[in-house]
């Protein structure tokens, strides 16, 4: 007498569906964490940038024997490095155009006190050759031994040197501070929005 058994293997609708719902479950998690990753790696690597661009306006500066700056546009978001060209008296942009990433601006978003106990301020505006202000514009102004100067005046006559330079940026829930010392040294800074309390990066 002999008897046969059918082997069924598989998983039944129950069990499929647990699994779906646990994945869904699990991703509407990880999502919006995710999003706060990539939110903080944007505006991180936008502060860095910055810092990058600064160190590189003080070596055209000091490697030219002449004056270069970083001039940003606080309105379009953008920044690029610019050399003084002496005859004709000029600036000229050493590269293009950078733009900040998506959600994040120039700015510091409600925190009233620098990294250092001082008033929030980017610094002084940009000015042209002839030594007018440029509206919604902030400058790091180097001299040609990459000492960082008030950009006020007329080309090639700058101003003293000055310790007061910073520029920051935000992206609403978190304010990177870029600030610079009177000998060029610059470090960067971080924040939360809802703390307040700085953090050297």
């Amino acid at each position: 007498m002999s008897t046969s058994t059918t082997d069924h293997r598989g998983f039944s609708i129950i069990e499929l569906l647990m699994v779906v719902g646990l994945t869904t479950v699990i991703a509407a998690m990880a999502v919006p964490m995710m999003s706060n990753t990539i939110g903080n790696f944007r505006l991180s690597g936008d502060a860095h940038s910055v810092a990058s661009a600064m160190a590189l306006a003080k070596l055209r500066a000091a490697s030219g024997f002449s004056q270069a700056r970083l001039f940003v546009d606080l309105t379009s978001r953008t920044f690029h490095v610019e050399t003084l060209q002496k005859s004709p008296v000029a600036w000229i942009a050493d590269g293009g155009n950078t733009t900040l990433s998506t959600g994040v601006t120039f700015g510091f978003g409600g925190i009233s006190t620098s990294p250092l106990n001082s008033v929030m301020a980017q610094s002084l505006p940009c000015v042209t050759a002839a030594g007018a202000a440029i509206a919604n514009t902030a400058c790091v102004l180097y001299n040609s031994r990459g000492i960082p100067v008030d950009p006020s005046g007329a080309a090639p006559n700058v101003g003293a040197p000055t310790g007061n330079d910073a520029l920051y940026l935000t992206d609403g829930t978190a304010v990177y501070g870029l600030l610079l010392s009177a000998t060029g040294q610059s470090k960067v800074y971080r924040t939360n929005i809802s703390s307040a309390t700085w953090a050297l990066q």
